[in-house]
């Protein structure tokens, strides 16, 4: 200032004649150096708007598995190695070790997905008994909140055009269905494939496209239930890279969310994959058509050229059902599976796909959630999340695009229904609540098939609030070994994660519960379209009641 600036603190003019020479000889040098600062924003700094930068918004796929397992592909060390598009997507991509979802079971894990926050505050859960289990089967009169604001509802506010392939398992009731929760297309079922029913004591489960039943399972959607084959998985591909190559062609920011079910029991495969796989089950079938639908949809990304237009994320609702045993999917070297709190129930396979701008062949241990991908997705799309509510989910842009950030200091939940039962906090979980499921043989569990843990796996819901136990998630993944309660490392452990769940407990403001009810009448008797079809059922008169859920 003292040499360039009068008495008057005016600029001096030979000051100002060199400034204007410097900008007319290096205004190519500016320009350079700016675009030089962009990139490196974009490699190193998760506030850069990758919406703002793009040649166009970016689309958006979310694939969505169900019932499958952390130990189920080969890039998570599944010793058939059948699974070649997928582990080709971690070697293009990022793969995580540590990607959870928000709850054991379906349905409340898809709410989470779908609202970025935990179904204990968005309603996904019940309360009719301490720590249970609930979903959405067809006598459930409940479904997700109108107060709740989902990702499909904000991305339109974007110009994005959404579709769900797949099963949707937040509310079959009218007012809960995609097409009137933010979606412009759908194909697939409100509910799981399960069946086949009567049509009347139970309905057979209907197939919609877009707001109008089409078919039902099983009489109209074959699926041989014995032989574990259907040509549904097939029929969800080709909607997949249709809606893809319409929305390419209108020029039009799309979101896909992606949700096979064949993996879920009764598992299926067309008869292209049938007795395939060396697992020689109808699961192992389906996990490789699954593989080839990925395959699929990644190759026309890049054919139709709007791959590095594209954030692609794979994952799973749940871990393996293991109680199904050597029909299920492999959880690896996790503790037990679908419907508990373990690491197998909650520790979920995730692959980011982005070529262009997420570096290939990286691995991370950020501890990350499905809740996140609600929270990501509309930062890709230069969405804000909504101010007026506690939304769980966080933004992984930093660790998708900055290869050195890995920010495992983030709290993970782990609720079974209306109740925490655990916490990880960097390297440690701490069990508050111990419980595996109801029984009588204390070394038989059907949930942890092989795997009894002195307890851990346990018959008898266990508060261990006053004294939780601790495990050292990353040189202990299965639990077996518990961290002494007088011990400096649980003392050091527990004095960072104590504070962080009274606090949490202390603020939660739970939703009202959404799964508390069923009646046999809102089964899918009557559906749009059933009409146009000549297959609607006689509607039985209304009887709520509490729901049961027994674990």
């Amino acid at each position: 200032k003292s040499s360039s600036m009068g008495n008057d603190g005016s600029f001096k003019l030979s000051y100002y004649n060199e400034y204007k020479s410097y900008l007319r000889y290096n205004m190519k040098l500016l320009v350079l150096l700016s675009l030089l600062g962009l990139l490196v924003k974009i490699k190193c700094n998760n506030s850069i708007n990758i919406a703002g930068i793009a040649a166009k918004p970016p689309n958006i796929i979310i694939m969505l598995m169900d019932d499958m397992g952390w130990g189920d592909l080969g890039v998570y060390g599944n010793w058939a190695k059948e699974t070649p598009n997928i582990d080709r997507m971690a070697r293009e991509g990022l793969l995580y070790m540590d990607f959870y979802t928000a709850n054991p079971l379906c349905s409340p894990s898809r709410a989470a997905l779908m609202t970025g926050r935990l179904p204990i505050r968005n309603g996904f859960y019940s309360d009719n008994a301490h720590a249970r289990n609930a979903y959405t089967p067809q006598t459930i009169v409940g479904g997700i909140h109108k107060s709740e604001i989902l990702l499909p509802e904000l991305l339109k506010t974007a110009g994005y055009k959404s579709k769900i392939i797949g099963k949707w398992h937040l509310g079959h009731q009218q007012e809960f269905m995609p097409y009137n929760r933010g979606f412009d297309e759908f194909f697939g079922s409100g509910n799981c494939h399960f069946g086949p029913y009567d049509d009347i004591k139970t309905p057979n489960i209907p197939v919609y496209k877009n707001d109008k039943m089409v078919g039902r399972y099983y009489t109209n959607f074959t699926i041989q239930k014995q032989e574990g084959i259907s040509d549904m998985t097939q029929l969800f591909i080709k909607e997949a890279t249709e809606f893809i190559e319409a929305k390419h062609k209108e020029e039009t920011p799309f979101f896909l969310y992606w949700t096979p079910d064949a993996t879920h029991g009764p598992a299926y495969a067309s008869m292209m994959f049938h007795g395939k796989s060396i697992r020689g089950t109808p699961y192992g079938d389906a996990v490789m058509e699954l593989d080839y639908g990925v395959g699929v949809i990644l190759n026309q990304l890049k054919t139709l050229g709007i791959d590095k237009n594209t954030f692609v994320f794979f994952t799973s609702d749940n871990g393996a059902a293991t109680y199904r045993g050597a029909y299920a999917g492999n959880n690896g070297p996790l503790l037990c599976g679908k419907e508990t709190t373990y690491e197998g129930g909650m520790r979920e396979p995730g692959i980011a796909w982005w070529p262009g701008l997420i570096e290939p062949g990286r691995v991370t241990h950020q501890l990350a959630n499905i809740m996140d991908l609600f929270t990501t997705a509309l930062s890709i799309a230069g969405v804000k999340p909504p101010k007026d509510r506690i939304i769980d989910g966080i933004d992984l842009s930093d660790t998708l695009f900055n290869t050195a950030s890995t920010n495992t200091k983030r709290p993970i939940w782990y609720y079974r229904g209306n109740e925490l039962m655990a916490v990880r906090y960097g390297q440690y979980k701490a069990h508050y609540w111990m419980w595996t499921e109801f029984g009588k043989d204390p070394l038989k569990f059907t949930f942890c098939p092989g795997q009894y843990v002195q307890n851990v796996t346990v018959h008898d819901q266990c508060d261990h609030s006053a004294q939780p136990i601790l495990f050292n998630i990353d040189r202990d993944p299965g639990e077996k070994f518990m961290i002494g309660p007088k011990s400096a490392e649980y003392k050091t452990a527990m004095s960072a994660i104590s504070p962080i769940v009274e606090y949490h407990r202390k603020t939660m403001v739970k939703g009202k519960p959404s799964l508390n009810y069923c009646d046999n009448s809102v089964q899918n008797w009557a559906p749009p379209g059933c009409e146009e079809l000549g297959y609607c059922l006689p509607i039985p008169p209304s009887k709520p009641k509490l729901c049961y859920w027994d674990h």
